[in-house]
């Protein structure tokens, strides 16, 4: 930070700020959190779109501590979940008055407002610690309706960082780096961290904001040079290509969720200075796990009009399996399941789910750790992968994977298990995804239940269309039909058009 004092490092809410400031703000947090005892190796903080936000992130990586992103806007209840399941016994935030801080301190955690901490010159080293020191903590939707935790170590993080640069992905301290994902999204660590490493600018986007409008005005007025943005976000965007100036743009990468083909070839028109990266991966392979470059003028691969994935980073193995187990030709479908450096050690304080999502195969040499993707996948010849969608019950909505499960469980309890509930992703006519909940009941009221969900589910799981229906399709296995269900939703899709 040093070296570029001077230079902005980020643009929040269009005030820029130096790296030199945001050294300042490192060393005053370091120096209040030491004050603190008795509160764990990890620290709960409450995100928010300011310099304090990502200061304290660095400030506890130096510490030698990892940190547990609490979103602003989603429910105190869940979050007070996530600081009860890892046992913080610290809230870092730069929120005054959130009623999140009043709840922690019932709760007998210690609370830290860093906002008008006194500057030091006190500097210390980062603290050195074990590879396998967790880093931060995230917390995913979970299917019996508690949140769980992945938990990502210094060494998932820097191997991540070995593999993005080994892909040739380029950027320099004249980058200005568009930041679009919340805090608690695995992907805004890789917008903000390799920005930081570069010295470059990192560009945010307001938290309450809506995010494309935002983004298209940073792109147009910043003059953006790299940008990592959902396909979603695109979409959105897609109406107003043609009055889009975005010569500036020399590299976007789009993650997230699957990618169509058509999106990507008007993204290159529009964008007609830009590279574009798909990179592929699930939190529990921390941030990226392969990647695919596509071509301005060359065909790219597709699977059933969806990007191909790529092929894995250099710190990542990946290998297609039957339910078996067993590695798979090239060309057919599969599980895809992924090692390496990259992969998390597991869920936090839950045995019974690292047991279902880890495994051991052996191919060719000694027994390795896999993580069980649940994503329906086929490796080309050349390596390249191709993906066709999941194989169980979850949804990539906006980005974030979600358990619909966790939705049902929720309606469930509302209900007081009198009626059961089924949870379904369905793609609106824009191509979005969306989730439709049907519930086995008379009742045709959703409000009490919508209020309900509210107070417990964040936004992007928060169900679109409440069906009630007297009683469930049944397949010839008396199970519930779940693609029946989706099928009723056909018509209400059709009569919104």
């Amino acid at each position: 930070m040093q070296r570029s004092a001077g230079r902005p490092a980020f643009c929040i809410g269009g005030q820029l700020y130096t790296y030199g400031h945001l050294a300042e703000r490192v060393r005053s947090i370091r120096a209040a959190v030491r004050q603190f005892h008795s509160m764990g190796q990890t620290v709960a903080l409450l995100v928010n779109d300011h310099i304090d936000t990502y200061a304290s992130i660095i400030a506890l990586w130096w510490e030698g501590l990892a940190y547990v992103p609490l979103h602003p806007l989603q429910p105190d209840v869940r979050n007070l979940n996530i600081i009860d399941q890892t046992g913080a016994g610290l809230l870092l935030h730069a929120a005054e008055g959130h009623s999140l801080v009043a709840a922690a301190r019932g709760q007998g955690v210690q609370t830290l407002c860093s906002t008008h901490l006194p500057t030091t010159e006190e500097d210390f080293p980062p603290l050195e610690v074990e590879d396998n020191t967790l880093a931060y903590i995230l917390f995913t939707s979970g299917s019996t309706g508690t949140p769980k935790g992945v938990c990502i170590s210094r060494l998932n993080l820097a191997s991540f960082i070995d593999s993005f640069w080994q892909t040739g992905f380029a950027m320099g301290p004249d980058d200005r780096c568009l930041q679009a994902f919340d805090l608690t999204f695995d992907v805004s660590i890789q917008a903000f961290l390799t920005a930081l490493l570069r010295g470059a600018c990192v560009y945010t986007i307001p938290y309450g904001q809506v995010k494309y409008v935002y983004a298209v005005s940073l792109l147009m007025e910043q003059g953006i040079t790299s940008a990592a943005m959902a396909p979603s976000m695109l979409t959105y965007l897609r109406p107003y290509f043609d009055q889009l100036r975005t010569e500036s743009l020399r590299t976007t990468i789009l993650t997230a969720e699957a990618c169509p083909i058509d999106l990507i070839e008007d993204w290159f028109t529009c964008a007609p200075n830009t590279e574009i990266y798909d990179f592929y991966g699930p939190t529990e392979g921390t941030i990226y796990c392969t990647c695919y470059h596509l071509s301005r003028h060359g065909e790219n691969l597709s699977a059933n009009g969806v990007v191909a994935i790529g092929k894995s980073l250099a710190n990542v193995h990946a290998v297609i399996v039957d339910e078996e187990g067993h590695a798979l030709p090239r060309g057919q479908k599969g599980e895809l399941c992924i090692a390496g450096g990259q992969i998390t050690q597991g869920y936090w304080n839950n045995p019974e789910r690292n047991q279902a999502a880890f495994t051991q195969l052996q191919f060719d040499g000694p027994s390795t750790r896999y993580y069980r993707t649940g994503d329906l996948c086929s490796q080309l010849e050349d390596g390249n992968i191709l993906y066709y969608g999941r194989i169980d019950q979850q949804a990539k909505i906006q980005g974030y994977r979600v358990e619909l499960g966790e939705i049902e469980y929720h309606a469930r309890v509302f209900y007081s298990g009198q009626y059961r509930t089924v949870a379904i992703a369905f793609s609106n006519p824009t191509g979005l995804t969306e989730i439709a909940l049907f519930v086995e009941s008379g009742t045709s009221d959703p409000t009490p239940l919508k209020q309900y969900l509210q107070e417990r589910l964040p936004h992007y799981m928060l169900p679109s269309k409440i069906v009630f229906l007297k009683s469930f399709p049944t397949n010839k296995s008396e199970k519930i039909d779940r693609t029946a269900l989706k099928n009723t939703l056909l018509p209400r899709i059709e009569k919104e058009r």
